[in-house]
């Protein structure tokens, strides 16, 4: 399977005859796959039960006809307005008991028996049609799908049999939950209702975080139905969903168990802040999506312009960027990057979302670096079955990102800034991060990054005692440990269940939100290794924005009392000031890393770098903040990614090789050989 780019289309957005003028277009700039029909239903299904594919086959034919791939996608996202006005109890009813306004997207009821016939009527004309059509080559289910958080009376009682089918009787919940707090004890099912009103979070965090889970559950069953509907009608043709990190994210690892494949939908940022340690890479979100599967994924969406509409438009994205943030996506395992969209829209809500060509249809700027991407990929096809696979592995869990979205532990303090933070640690040194589920094997890795364990998984804890007591170095960090799988507080000194793997206990916490504390570095190691990155920022130029002498902490503090392990980092002010603030503890014939705040994007780099000179694992010393190195590898070959992820003109050496590299540019080489 080779790589291949690809965009989006809406051929029921424009006039007929502009299709094969498109076509022709996409062609010769070395396009292989258009996806359509994504909010098409009012187009296919025009009243109920009168359906109309004849322009779909047409626009369909344009693009086979000249060797342009089509990935069909299920309508469902948007259902017509007839539906609404004919069926009104299939509108998504929201935290405030009232249905949501319609004449957006994503306003229906994913659980409601008749948008259910509805959807399969839709999916058995639309995969009928086309089983046959070789051009055909997949489906994308609906559209970033999130948790399901409809509250109608459908879902409420959806919600209820989850609940029974969980807990069998009140009093287990009672118990589990510790409902008599407020006095919140259940005596019957019916009362077991979804978590409503303004003040969300001031309800009990074992029900929220429940609700969570169910809402999940009930999206991943949704996607179930219509993937069984169309393998039913088609058992050969792939089949995946588009995701993003949105609001109400659904488990990613359930979500993508049964489809062929993950897909992304991918919007880096056209502005490059100026403060170094605002983390902006979408390295991290691509080695996400690489994980859910363990395997390549695609894009489905890439930025294509400024983005805007319901909000104000951001800057255009500058020269090189479009070819740099999507062969990011190539370096960190995608095969398949999808530009939104062809051509920006000129009506509706994503007017100002823009696209490859602007609302005139004359190629501009944007345009021709799109073709030059499609020409760099195309001299890219060796690369096809070829895999990312690393050393180090980062834990992400769903659970702990909806239990610290649920109770905010201090100011400023989220769950991704913390795996960000420890990314982007390594990543810097050029080492690669595979990001990964709780539940799989370790045994292949040399270190693992578990950073805020928040919610405790007894199986993930004795797996990780098991890792680290064969050999295996492990990274921890604050609010580990802190509550059981019901999302209820532990009665035990922190970090819980790891204290005997850490080495040593909290005395107590503070939460400085955004105070910015001085971190003094006991440990000889890293103290140089933190001053030598702050002296080599960027590519050996000072900064005044980073420390020198001492790191920063600053949101939370553990208050450390060592017992067996290493003193590397105490506090240097408040009235901790002299107290353990990070450790290293040897374990069985491994290593634990204990990070009891948060620190300066300085520290996490110089740690990374203690680390993997501890694991022999190979990595750069003098990377440029902001250049990436990435690697993909088939059979006994490999292939390197140089990727200057700023806006300034970067030195960089590797090896024997210096590049004066421009801002967004790539370089790849085969081996010890450069080729693009």
């Amino acid at each position: 399977m080779g790589i291949k780019i690809g965009v989006d289309y809406y051929p029921e957005q424009w006039p007929e005859q502009m299709w094969e003028e498109d076509a022709d277009r996409m062609r010769e700039c070395g396009v292989k796959i258009v996806r359509m029909a994504e909010f098409a239903w009012s187009r296919l299904e025009p009243q109920e039960g009168n359906f109309d594919f004849e322009w779909l086959d047409r626009a369909v034919s344009v693009f086979v006809d000249r060797d342009i791939q089509v990935v069909l996608c299920t309508p469902t996202c948007t259902p017509p307005l007839w539906a609404f006005e004919k069926y009104p109890e299939i509108i998504q009813v929201g935290a405030d008991g009232r249905r949501i306004a319609i004449g957006i997207r994503g306003h229906r009821c994913m659980n409601s028996p008749v948008y259910r016939k509805l959807c399969d009527k839709i999916i058995y004309q639309m995969v009928t049609r086309y089983r046959h059509e070789k051009g055909v080559v997949g489906y994308q289910i609906d559209n970033e799908l999130e948790a399901n958080h409809c509250r109608c009376p459908v879902c409420q009682k959806a919600f209820q049999k989850w609940m029974e089918r969980k807990y069998k009787t009140v009093n287990e919940i009672n118990e589990a939950y510790g409902n008599s707090v407020w006095s919140g004890e259940y005596s019957s099912f019916s009362q077991v209702k979804a978590p409503m009103g303004e003040f969300i979070k001031w309800q009990n965090p074992s029900l929220t975080l429940d609700y969570n889970r169910y809402a999940s559950d009930s999206t991943v069953e949704y996607l179930e139905f219509q993937r069984e509907r169309i393998h039913s009608l088609d058992p050969e043709v792939w089949i995946t969903t588009n995701s993003w990190l949105c609001e109400n994210m659904p488990d990613f690892y359930d979500l993508f168990q049964n489809l062929d494949m993950v897909s992304y939908d991918n919007y880096p940022t056209t502005v490059i802040p100026e403060d170094p340690q605002i983390l902006y890479s979408h390295a991290f979100h691509l080695d996400l999506m690489r994980g859910i599967k363990q395997k390549n994924f695609w894009i489905m969406e890439q930025l294509s312009g400024a983005v805007g509409s319901w909000m104000p438009m951001s800057p255009s994205p500058e020269p090189d960027m479009i070819k740099g943030y999507a062969l990011q996506a190539i370096a960190h395992g995608a095969d398949a990057v999808v530009h939104f969209r062809w051509r920006t829209a000129i009506a509706g809500a994503e007017m100002y979302w823009h696209g490859i060509l602007d609302h005139d249809n004359v190629p501009g700027r944007r345009y021709e670096e799109f073709k030059q991407l499609c020409q760099t990929v195309e001299g890219l096809q060796e690369m096809g079955d070829s895999y990312v696979k690393n050393s180090v592995a980062l834990l992400y869990d769903s659970d702990n990102e909806y239990g610290f979205k649920l109770q905010h532990q201090a100011e400023g303090m989220y769950y991704l800034e913390q795996l960000k933070s420890l990314h982007d640690g390594f990543t810097s040194i050029g080492v690669g991060i595979d990001i990964i589920d709780e539940s799989t094997d370790l045994s292949g890795y040399d270190i693992v990054l578990a950073p805020t364990m928040l919610i405790t998984h007894t199986d993930t804890a004795e797996a990780l005692k098991s890792f680290v007591q064969k050999g295996g170095m492990l990274l921890l960090t604050n609010r580990s440990g802190v509550k059981d799988s019901y999302n209820k507080c532990v009665m035990q000194p922190l970090p819980g269940i790891y204290r005997e793997l850490v080495g040593a206990r909290v005395r107590e916490y503070d939460t400085p939100g955004a105070y910015l504390g001085q971190l003094k570095l006991t440990d000889d190691v890293l103290r140089e290794n933190y001053k030598k990155s702050c002296r080599d920022y960027p590519g050996g130029e000072a900064d005044e924005k980073l420390p020198r002498e001492n790191a920063v902490y600053r949101q939370w503090c553990d208050i450390l009392e060592v017992e067996t392990a290493q003193v590397l980092a105490e506090y240097g002010d408040r009235y901790y000031s002299g107290s353990t603030a990070v450790t290293r503890n040897c374990y069985g014939a491994g290593t634990v890393y204990y990070i009891g705040t948060v620190c300066d994007r300085m520290f996490y780099i110089s740690l990374a770098k203690c680390m993997a000179s501890e694991k022999e694992i190979f990595y750069y010393d003098n990377l440029p903040l902001g250049v990436e190195v990435t690697y993909r590898q088939k059979d006994e070959k490999s292939w390197r990614f140089v990727f200057n992820n700023t806006n300034k003109e970067q030195k960089v050496c590797l090896g024997s090789k210096t590049y004066r590299m421009k801002p967004f540019e790539m370089k790849i080489s085969r081996e010890s050989e450069e080729f693009i």
